[in-house]
């Protein structure tokens, strides 16, 4: 039962469901949710540096130089 419980809730994170609801979902929290699962989220960098790029929302990095 909880290796079903976890797949699941490992999948709505991965699929992009926001923290707040699939913490909802599973009658927790968001801190506990995240401190849980924090570690089995995966492939999401690349999206989010795509959308604050996109925003503009990226802080300037300084020239090593």
């Amino acid at each position: 039962m909880y290796d079903n419980r976890h797949t699941r809730l490992t999948k709505w994170l991965n699929d992009g469901v926001p923290p707040a609801q699939v913490a909802d979902w599973a009658g927790n929290s968001v801190p506990v949710l995240l401190a849980t699962y924090a570690r089995c989220v995966e492939g999401r960098l690349p999206d989010l540096k795509r959308r604050l790029e996109a925003a503009g929302d990226l802080p300037e990095v300084p020239d090593a130089g």
